[in-house]
């Protein structure tokens, strides 16, 4: 059975367009069948072109087909996620072609919001979205009890892929995508002692806001999901799904916080 394909790109950026022309062409030359995002289940492999917030996007569409490789090529700016550069873009798919390549497994989160569920690929995020000058509150259980009233800005529940985003921006940990685990990060606590904890990906989390007199804002992976209320049920638990991102073999976790975030750069 021949290799068929899905791209995902972002039309807005003249970059990402020149490389999706490029890689078509490419991809056809070496017979691999081209299917529209909407036929993803009948695809062996599928390509994002863009910034991380494409790979977001496309993710919740690529996750639906099971094990499904991904090439994510960066075309935007800091292209984390996205950490395949437009140099490489045409070798590693030869490489995924040729079957000389490692796969990146990076897992995802599952919230279950009353009766909706969505897979999440960074994190979930109460906020006021500062957009209420009242600080907010939040409950956190796990199946094992009561974990923390958080009281501020809000708070952040990640996976260690979101552990670069915006859970590190509010002064959270970063986690190697190769655990499994929940990172909550609370956004400007009103009590300073109040800090991220890290816990097993075989509890389940269960979060309740006290207040619906304030704006409380659910937010997942940067997309407005709902405003919540007191009667809203929130349940979070590790999915089932991974997200396969094809890395060339020689491909190193580290070098790559070095170079994207500059971690452990000296600063002076």
């Amino acid at each position: 059975m021949g290799e068929k394909c899905v791209i995902f790109y972002n039309s807005n950026k003249a970059k990402a367009v020149e490389i999706y022309t490029e890689l078509k062409k490419f991809l056809k030359e070496r017979g691999v069948t081209l299917l529209l995002p909407n036929e993803i289940e009948e695809a062996t492999f599928s390509i994002v072109i863009g910034g991380d917030g494409t790979l977001l996007r496309a993710s919740k569409e690529i996750i639906k087909k099971d094990n499904i490789p991904v090439i994510a090529i960066n075309a935007g700016s800091l292209g984390f996620l996205t950490e395949i550069k437009e140099i490489e873009a045409r070798k590693i798919c030869e490489n995924y072609l040729n079957k000389d390549y490692e796969i990146c497994k990076r897992g995802l989160l599952e919230l279950k919001i009353n009766n909706d569920v969505y897979n999440v690929l960074n994190e979930i995020v109460i906020s006021t979205g500062r957009l209420d000058k009242k600080l907010m509150s939040v409950d956190i259980f796990t199946d094992r009890g009561k974990v923390n009233t958080y009281i501020g800005d809000g708070v952040i529940i990640a996976s260690p892929t979101g552990s670069t985003a915006y859970s590190l921006s509010a002064g959270g940990p970063i986690v190697s995508y190769r655990l499994d685990a929940f990172i909550i990060t609370p956004i400007s606590p009103h009590n300073l002692s109040t800090r991220t904890i890290i816990l097993s990906s075989d509890e389940i989390i269960k979060a309740k806001v006290n207040y619906s007199d304030i704006n409380n804002f659910l937010m997942i992976d940067g997309d407005f999901i709902k405003k919540l209320t007191m009667e809203d049920d929130i349940e979070i638990k590790y999915s089932n799904k991974k997200l396969n991102l094809v890395l060339p073999k020689d491909r190193n976790y580290y070098s790559v916080l070095k170079e994207k975030l500059k971690w452990g750069d000296n600063l002076f």
